[in-house]
């Protein structure tokens, strides 16, 4: 790095990466935080998915989202970003009022043209000062193009070239954050382990992301997150759906019920259904419905034949 590198050494950041609900922002984001949680660092996570049901595409109602908080005495998933991945504009938008002032923006700059942003009810050619981030660091970044040439020669069709922007994101912030790409890379494979093409196009596009934030460094700051020290043992990776699972199955145990789980399955609420439908061997019984009010009535009914009686949804 170069001496006009600005590096902030902090104890904590929070990460977000927007877009729509089709540009892997989860992906992104469960990869960031595991090779995070990998070199020591603690992590909470929160990832944000739209409500309706696939609204068009670059509309603020589509908009997904996953925020990571990493470092040292992590306890929540933060409220403010230091960092936000800004897919289109109306991932800037809904987004813009929880960047910090000072934060980085990375937008991808292709997908900021006039009908993009008349789709994410912008009322001027300005989205940067109309969103109020004329405090932020904007890193404007030619991502869709950049996949596009990356991938030129790799055999995949367009929609499947435009899928892996994600990744060059990623990159891009591994780098901001001096990540390893090693344990990222190691986290593609397992992902898309029978689909060996899908994962060097991937693996491809992260490094070109990471590497152009060498390209860029001088003009946007960098973040150096210390680390926890780290105590030999036994970890496991709990999501807030397992937690709240073991947290039920604890609840039963305690309290001499059964447990009962009446629930239809809907994103992200789901992985409780699944979780508990494993432990039968724990005395739980688990039920998939045909909507949220056969699922609160099984709950009602199991309550009334002694059952500690739980059901589940999401915010749609």
């Amino acid at each position: 790095m170069t001496e006009k590198t600005k590096v902030k050494v902090l104890e904590e950041v929070v990460v977000r990466f927007s877009g729509d609900s089709g540009d892997g922002m989860q992906l992104a984001g469960n990869i960031f935080s595991n090779v995070s949680a990998g070199i020591g660092d603690e992590i909470s996570t929160f990832p944000d998915y739209p409500a309706e049901i696939r609204a068009p595409q670059g509309t603020l109602g589509g908009v997904s989202g996953f925020q990571v908080h990493i470092g040292k005495g992590v306890h929540t998933p933060g409220d403010l970003a230091d960092v936000l991945v800004a897919m289109n504009p109306a991932a800037l938008k809904t987004n813009a009022c929880y960047v910090k002032k000072g934060g980085v923006v990375i937008i991808d700059s292709d997908s900021f043209r006039a009908s993009d942003l008349e789709k994410a009810a912008f009322t001027t050619d300005d989205p940067i000062q109309e969103a109020g981030l004329s405090h932020a660091q904007i890193v404007p970044v030619a991502i869709t193009q950049m996949v596009k040439d990356s991938l030129a020669d790799s055999g995949l069709d367009n929609k499947s070239i435009v899928r892996c922007k994600n990744m060059f994101a990623l990159g891009l912030v591994c780098w901001l954050f001096d990540r390893p790409l090693e344990q990222a890379q190691h986290l593609l494979k397992n992902k898309f382990a029978k689909k060996p093409a899908i994962y060097e196009a991937n693996a491809k596009v992260m490094r070109d992301g990471y590497n152009y934030g060498n390209n860029i460094h001088a003009s946007v700051s960098t973040y150096r997150v210390e680390s926890a020290q780290v105590k030999p043992g036994i970890y496991t990776d709990v999501n807030g759906n397992t937690a709240t699972a073991w947290g039920l199955i604890a609840a039963s145990e305690k309290s001499g019920l059964p447990l009962f789980l009446g629930s239809y399955p809907i994103t992200p609420a789901t992985d409780i259904l699944h979780e508990l439908a494993k432990r039968k061997d724990l005395g739980v019984k688990a039920i998939q419905v045909e909507d949220e009010i056969a699922g609160v009535c099984t709950a009602i009914g199991a309550s009334f034949a002694g059952n500690l009686a739980v059901t589940s949804t999401s915010g749609p």
